[in-house]
């Protein structure tokens, strides 16, 4: 087997790798400003599409983490690279946030509940019943059925709360169609994103906290991949998986010295 290339460009998920329930972990600080000073291209992923690049920018700052507005690449941003790429200047019927519809409005996209190309189901605390009856509706009479992302919780400080995965399958329940997902671990997002720096995945590496999604996803990608045992994963469940991660460390503090 040939020797992986010094690894060049960086990937990192953002929940349970940099941050956890709001709070910086620690070191993540660190990592951040070595990899700025390093002048390698890197992005900060997330799954979650609620909020604009500028909105999470300004979030990270808010807890002493510095992430510029251009490394931060979203589930939303991924779907509306996609839709772009697949159908220019489309219409769509969106369930979500900010995040999601200014994605899709800066691609020139069409928002409207009137004979959509496209279903688009993200990320949103106010899932309505009415919506997404208009999304039922709206798919079976002929829209196609794309989602951000398969997460079917997400974490908050009370619990776990029902995410887009979970309220996909509901309106596959509801339609027999499935949703294309464009988030982890679809590739296609990692590849997306390495794109957007100008990065290779040959040479690029992928940080995150869970197996089924960050770990595969660069994996399917071509990346190597580091797991944090920060998140949801644990020792003993790394060991269920077909696939290993390429390394795996306690947190994002032990990354600060392999940039």
């Amino acid at each position: 087997m040939s020797e992986r290339k010094p690894i060049e460009s960086w990937l990192t998920d953002m929940d349970g790798v940099l941050i956890h329930e709001g709070v910086p972990i620690p070191g993540a600080d660190r990592f951040l400003k070595r990899l700025r000073e390093s002048g390698k291209p890197f992005l900060v992923l997330t799954n979650n599409s609620i909020y604009t690049p500028r909105d999470l920018h300004a979030r990270l700052q808010r807890m002493g983490l510095d992430v510029p507005v251009d490394n931060i690449w979203t589930s939303a941003l991924a779907t509306a690279k996609f839709l772009s790429d697949q159908r220019p200047g489309g219409t769509a019927y969106v369930i979500g946030e900010a995040g999601l519809t200014t994605a899709l409005h800066d691609i020139g996209y069409i928002l409207t509940d009137t004979a959509p190309d496209y279903v688009v189901l993200g990320e949103t605390r106010t899932y309505s019943f009415e919506a997404l009856t208009k999304a039922i509706r709206l798919i079976n009479a002929g829209a196609r059925f794309i989602a951000t992302n398969p997460d079917e919780t997400g974490p908050s400080a009370e619990g776990a709360l029902p995410a887009t995965g979970s309220v996909a399958a509901l309106i596959t329940k509801a339609t027999g169609r499935e949703p294309y997902f464009v988030g982890k671990p679809n590739p296609l997002m990692m590849r997306a994103g390495l794109n957007a720096i100008g990065a290779h995945s040959e040479s690029s590496a992928m940080i995150g906290d869970r197996m089924d999604t960050d770990v595969l996803a660069g994996l399917e990608a071509g990346m190597e991949t580091f797991l944090v045992l920060t998140g949801l994963t644990d020792p003993e469940e790394v060991e269920r998986y077909p696939f290993r991660p390429s390394t795996v460390v306690e947190s994002i503090a032990d990354m600060v010295d392999r940039v």
